[in-house]
């Protein structure tokens, strides 16, 4: 017989809202298919929070407290769904938002619809560059998106460094065929050429979604003197790489993109994924009462011991705090005015990876990180280790428990302060 937990009778009422008085928010991404565990876990880890606030009254708007709608949408991690999908929120004339969308051809296709309407979108948990520089490139002088990811630039940065910094010389090249892929890859090159071309490139090799048997791929790289794999891309195809590499004797380590933590990279490599290292917002460790909180609070709601992606999931989480700042701060549903108060939210917002201090700026065509919520400072390197993802190096560990114990919203306040006398 169903029982349902504290927080399930939370999402029953969070859920279970008629129209009217509510602030609507839209989450989207792919529940189904092969990016399945970023999509599910952004969404659960938004529910998580929009249970939150809904049990505590909602959000307060003017002189009223607002409970949070939700409106749900799959989109497979089809670009020609995710288009439709994003047509269909444009024209709704009550969203106050959206969060979500993991692949990068998907934000390609449908973001443009909100764009022009206006809709204010936090893109969460991923999605590659493209997805934001694409406005830029536009010279767009009024952007409706956000991003609440680390970006490809910061974590192919991290990917090149670790490469470095292990004393490599010669690295392949390992990327999927899909725009991410390309992007990552594209990121990554950038990325050895600023940092001194300490990385000879010996071999470049590409492979397709659905791909299960890599070792033409493998067998050049091997051949080529490789000492390492630098690898972009989304799903199962990525322990295909490890499996392969297992499956030839190679035994140099992998190094990649955060999606090397998601649970079907994980669970289909199996212990050939180990060592495998990547950046990280958020690692499914209890560093912090908050994040103690949040990880129990996953596990008895969506009856898992491990959440299928822990940093999409506390994105998914934090996106919605920042959401319900900026309604709060604007006084207003009115989509327009959410995006007007977060490129410029006054109080901290206290999240499970960080308590935020104005994380968005005005939109600069010149500068598309000013969308972009994500510093080096909040990224570590984390490492596969027993099916779970652990972190790389004991001193991220402390720095992150130091920082979010003491970076409480007066603190951080009181900072923000000082910064501007």
């Amino acid at each position: 017989m169903f029982r349902p937990t504290v927080y399930g009778l939370l999402l029953l009422g969070a859920f279970g809202l008629q129209a009217g008085d509510t602030v609507k928010i839209a989450l989207t991404g792919p529940f189904t298919g092969g990016s399945a565990p970023m999509g599910v876990s952004t969404r659960d880890g938004a529910k998580l929070a929009i249970a939150e606030i809904n049990a505590a009254g909602g959000i307060q708007v003017g002189s009223k407290k607002m409970k949070i709608e939700v409106i749900e949408r799959d989109d497979e991690a089809k670009n020609e769904r995710g288009a439709l999908i994003a047509q269909e929120l444009a024209a709704m004339g009550d969203l106050a938002g959206v969060i979500g969308t993991v692949n990068t051809g998907v934000c390609m296709a449908g973001d443009k619809h909100l764009q022009e309407k206006g809709i204010t979108k936090i893109i969460c948990p991923a999605a590659g560059s493209a997805s934001m520089t694409q406005w830029s490139k536009a010279g767009v002088k009024d952007n409706s998106i956000f991003r609440f990811a680390a970006h490809d630039g910061i974590q192919a940065a991290m990917v090149v460094e670790e490469a470095i910094n292990r004393k490599f010389t010669k690295v392949a090249v390992v990327f999927d065929s899909t725009n991410y892929g390309v992007s990552g890859r594209d990121d990554m090159l950038d990325q050895i050429k600023k940092q001194g071309n300490k990385l000879e490139v010996v071999a470049q090799e590409k492979f397709n979604i659905g791909d299960k048997d890599m070792t033409a791929q493998l067998l050049r790289a091997k051949s080529a003197g490789a000492q390492a794999i630098l690898i972009w891309g989304i799903g199962p195809e990525l322990a295909a790489v490890s499996n392969g590499m297992a499956k030839i004797g190679m035994k140099e380590p992998l190094i990649g993109g955060w999606t090397l933590s998601m649970s079907n990279y994980i669970d289909n490599a199996g212990k050939n994924g180990n060592g495998t290292l990547m950046p990280q917002t958020f690692i499914e460790e209890a560093i912090t009462p908050k994040a103690k909180s949040f990880i129990e609070g996953y596990h008895k709601t969506f009856k898992v011991g491990r959440i299928p992606s822990p940093v999409a999931a506390a994105q998914g989480y934090d996106a919605v705090y920042l959401m319900a700042a900026a309604v709060k701060q604007a006084g207003s549903t009115d989509t327009h005015k959410v995006k007007e108060a977060l490129e410029d939210l006054k109080e901290p917002v206290v999240g499970v990876i960080a308590t935020w201090n104005h994380p968005y700026t005005k939109w600069d065509p010149a500068d598309f990180t000013t969308h972009e919520a994500f510093r080096r400072e909040q990224t570590v390197m984390g490492m596969v280790k027993d099916g779970r993802v652990v972190f790389g190096n004991d001193a991220d560990r402390e720095r992150l428990r130091k920082s979010a114990m003491t970076a409480t919203p007066a603190k951080v306040k009181a900072k923000a302060k000082a910064k501007t006398k």
